[in-house]
């Protein structure tokens, strides 16, 4: 998973510190390079010009989102809440059917999403 950003450094440390993830090293071109579930990197490629996508750009599957969430603002992230026809976010949680999800933002801009099956 390829992710453009304007400021390695600023990035590395949101995806590091901030989210938690395993930060392996840079590569020449000096993109920081994360190792995610399934053995999936995440490369976060510097691109100052880079503009984030108007969609969700990764999700993330959690075991419960309601207790991600709590711990994610405890480190200063900041969740979007939507009133749209298709989702609507109660408590920063939009349940879709058998799914529930929440949406935060990196500071690029780029739409992270949390997700968790419910059975």
């Amino acid at each position: 998973m390829m992710l453009p950003v304007t400021d390695v450094d600023r990035a590395q440390q949101f995806y590091a510190e901030t989210l938690g993830l395993d930060f392996t090293g840079r590569n020449d071109e000096g993109s920081a390079m994360f190792v995610l579930g399934g053995g999936t990197t995440l490369v976060l490629l510097p691109r100052p010009d880079s503009h984030p996508a108007e969609s969700t750009a990764m999700s993330f599957e959690v075991e419960d989102v309601t207790s991600e969430i709590s711990a994610l603002e405890g480190r200063g992230v900041t969740f979007e809440d939507y009133d749209l026809p298709d989702v609507k976010t109660v408590d920063h949680v939009c349940e879709f059917g058998d799914e529930r999800a929440a949406w935060f933002k990196d500071p690029d801009g780029h739409v992270l999403c949390l997700h968790q099956g419910v059975t």
